[in-house]
């Protein structure tokens, strides 16, 4: 087990998925969660309840014209329970979708276990921001 700060790990670990996901780097942004995550997203009417369900997901949106552009994170909180830890922060986002570009106001929840010496996001749950 690693001896560094547990919040400081966790912001790293919360860091390296809102980079992977600014990049819309597929494969490390999913490698971020393990496979018995569950997702509540407020734009999608079921709770997704494994990795494998988003993935899913996002090709669909990904075949509607879906992307990513850019994504910045702000307001982080981490709260250190030990062998887990939840993350909060404010997301400002810009995505493509069929060929129109969005800008996203939203707070995120993203709860984090220790595996092995690295943190993974079991837990996602997006939220508009309040105006």
């Amino acid at each position: 087990m690693s001896t560094a700060d547990p919040t400081e790990e966790v912001l790293a670990a919360a860091g390296r998925l809102v980079e992977a996901f600014a990049n819309h780097d597929v494969q490390r942004y999913f490698a971020a969660f393990r496979e018995d995550a569950t997702f509540v997203f407020h734009t999608h009417p079921q709770v997704l309840r494994s990795r494998a369900q988003y993935q899913e997901l996002w090709r669909a949106w990904e075949e509607d014209g879906f992307r990513v552009l850019s994504c910045v994170s702000s307001d982080q909180l981490v709260q250190d329970l030990g062998a887990a830890a939840v993350f909060t922060h404010r997301v400002a986002t810009r995505v493509s979708s069929g060929g129109a570009e969005e800008q996203l106001d939203e707070r995120e929840t993203i709860v984090f276990v220790r595996d092995g010496d690295r943190w993974l996001a079991v837990h996602e749950h997006l939220s508009p921001a309040p105006s």
